[in-house]
């Protein structure tokens, strides 16, 4: 496999490695034949209790990403005997409330996205003052410690747009249009603040309604009509990477088709050109450590990020390291 462009700023690449045991193609093969041994026999790789750990995101309906984000979260609630609970709501004021369900249900402990932190303080202190260890993940990582959190897992949404700022750079692009699909995240506006800050050309940006793939193939289009001079269009999801290629080819442009997160249409679209390039910021392991160091905390009080974000990402991936990756994507994991 060609070697992946990253842009961490923290070395936690062994501290990962002992959490997952699957750093080396020996690792993942005895991580997995544990995990089959422990489904034929029933029950999980460890003897610690049952302890249930409820995640609560910011996910609309039918959004693949997260779906991702479960399938590593409950590949470790497997193997670390927990109970898992996902729920999500897309409304800031609702997923508090998700949040504060789950203190009632006492539970042993909470993963929450903070895409629109502030609508959130009030219920993440609750679960904090009840004893309740939290873990952040995915966005938020400014607020995670302040408010409360043990760490924070995902990827510095201003590192990541820096790293396509760059990358635009590297492919010769003079303009580029980043399309926001939901209005106040702010690790969106981060994403494309950072493309700003390293891209030497011009960046505009579009808002979207991310629930209305029409309307936003049409936004995207009608900019892309307007301006010819854009030659790249970065989205800030892999769902809407396919809706900007049909506006593209909608309005007759040549302009470069970019974006946030993988699945498997992106790893196919990088595979035969469609696409120029994606960042990573690897959902599955996102949710896979979320609920194992929730496990190492309660067990054995450890931690991981000394106060810093642990990063996922993002790493940059092209045509060179689609097929290799196309397999994963299938299946879920990537």
């Amino acid at each position: 496999m060609a070697r992946f462009r990253t842009w961490t700023g923290i070395a936690v690449a062994g501290a990962l490695c002992a959490s997952l045991a699957a750093c080396s193609s020996t690792g993942g093969k005895r991580a997995e034949d544990a995990r089959e041994a422990a489904a034929a026999r029933g029950g999980a790789t460890v003897s610690t209790p049952r302890w249930t750990f409820a995640m609560i995101t910011h996910s609309g309906d039918g959004d693949t990403f997260w779906d991702i984000v479960q399938s590593g979260a409950k590949e470790a609630a497997a193997k670390d005997n927990i109970n898992f609970l996902y729920s999500h709501d897309d409304e800031a004021q609702q997923q508090a409330q998700l949040v504060d369900a789950a203190v009632d249900k006492k539970v042993d402990g909470i993963i929450v996205t903070l895409a629109k932190p502030d609508a959130m303080r009030a219920a993440v202190a609750r679960a904090v003052r009840a004893g309740i260890p939290v873990i952040t993940v995915n966005s938020g990582s400014a607020q995670s410690r302040e408010f409360g959190a043990l760490t924070h897992i995902g990827q510095d949404e201003t590192i990541a747009g820096r790293a396509v700022g760059e990358e635009l750079n590297a492919r010769g692009k003079k303009k580029a249009l980043c399309v926001l699909h939901e209005q106040g995240n702010v690790g969106h506006e981060q994403r494309c603040d950072g493309v700003g800050e390293t891209f030497d050309g011009t960046v505009r940006r579009l808002h979207v309604n991310g629930t209305n793939m029409p309307d936003v193939q049409s936004a995207i289009e009608a900019k892309l009509q307007a301006d010819p001079s854009v030659d790249a269009v970065v989205t800030l999801g892999a769902p809407y990477a396919d809706t900007a290629v049909k506006a593209r080819q909608g309005a007759g442009s040549d302009a470069e088709i970019d974006t946030f997160d993988l699945n498997a249409k992106v790893a196919a679209g990088l595979k035969d050109g469609t696409l120029g390039f994606a960042v990573d910021q690897q959902p599955y392991l996102q949710g896979y450590e979320a609920v194992d160091l929730l496990w190492l905390y309660r067990y054995n009080a450890d931690a991981l990020g000394g106060g810093q974000p642990v990063l996922t990402g993002p790493q940059i991936v092209t045509r060179e390291q689609a097929a290799a990756l196309e397999e994963y994507t299938k299946r879920g994991t990537r």
